[in-house]
């Protein structure tokens, strides 16, 4: 496995108003890349198979599809990567600012992201799911079933504004983290977490007390995860779809995530 430096200890900016409040300090083209050696990737590593930390070797690393994916990007630019880590809301705001040349974190390109960032091509198309206790199952049949029940998301994820629009009956609760949002569905705190549909199943794979509810979220399939970066940065966007056209086709990406959750099995 390829060395992969983590840089934690970011401050915390902020997102929403923040994004379009703070400019770009450091421009993150190419060329400024392989000047310094090293490209720059932030991501929330609390979300397997995407991004999660596990243990190799003794050591805590940073792994996961899109740490591969990253890599990959690296290795096109000649550079090595670094990763650094932070809660997800911090992610594209830590971008914007300069303090990463990339933000990859099971992200999909909105309106509302896209007015002040940019967006690689997709990389995986991903399903939404609503995960409940095994016990429970049987009780979400309809999307109408979570009327006046609560339902967790990861705070700024697509999944937290997908509850806001199709569950509006329900009670949402946000939550920094997913690991976090997870706990609360088991101890019974909340009766759902909404959640990208591979990341729910590495949950079910790993405790039997906790279920797919027969009810999903309705998935827009034009959209699906892609990388951030600064608005208008047009050279590195095409190195990054470049990459990305590969591991699409010769079935990379697929591999990464197939590999990435032998580590959550194992966990």
């Amino acid at each position: 496995m390829k060395v992969t430096t983590i840089f934690k200890g970011l401050t915390a900016l902020g997102l929403a108003l923040s994004l379009a409040a703070c400019g770009s300090s450091t421009a993150s083209t190419p060329e400024a890349i392989q000047e310094k050696g090293k490209l720059v990737v932030a991501t929330s590593p609390d979300y397997a198979p995407f991004e999660f930390q596990t243990l190799i070797d003794g050591k805590n690393q940073v792994v996961g599809a899109d740490i591969s994916l990253a890599q990959d990007i690296a290795d096109e630019l000649g550079v090595e990567l670094e990763v650094s880590t932070m809660s997800f809301d911090n992610v594209l705001s830590t971008l914007q600012s300069g303090k990463a040349d990339l933000a990859i974190s099971g992200l999909t390109s909105t309106p509302e992201r896209e007015a002040v960032l940019s967006f690689s091509d997709s990389y995986y198309e991903n399903g939404h799911s609503l995960l409940v206790r095994a016990a429970d199952k049987d009780l979400y049949k309809s999307l109408d079933s979570f009327k006046g029940k609560k339902v967790a998301a990861q705070k700024g994820s697509i999944p937290e504004q997908m509850v806001k629009d199709q569950l509006a009956d329900a009670q949402l609760l946000s939550l920094q983290a997913m690991g976090e949002a997870i706990n609360e569905l088991v101890v019974g705190k909340v009766d759902a977490v909404a959640i990208d549909e591979p990341v729910a199943l590495g949950y079910v794979s790993q405790n039997k007390d906790l279920a797919i509810a027969q009810a999903g979220l309705k998935t827009d399939e034009s959209q699906g995860n892609a990388v951030a970066m600064q608005k208008d940065n047009k050279e590195l966007q095409d190195i990054v779809n470049k990459v990305i056209a590969k591991v699409k086709k010769d079935g990379s990406y697929t591999k990464y995530l197939e590999e990435a959750s032998k580590y959550t099995a194992a966990e």
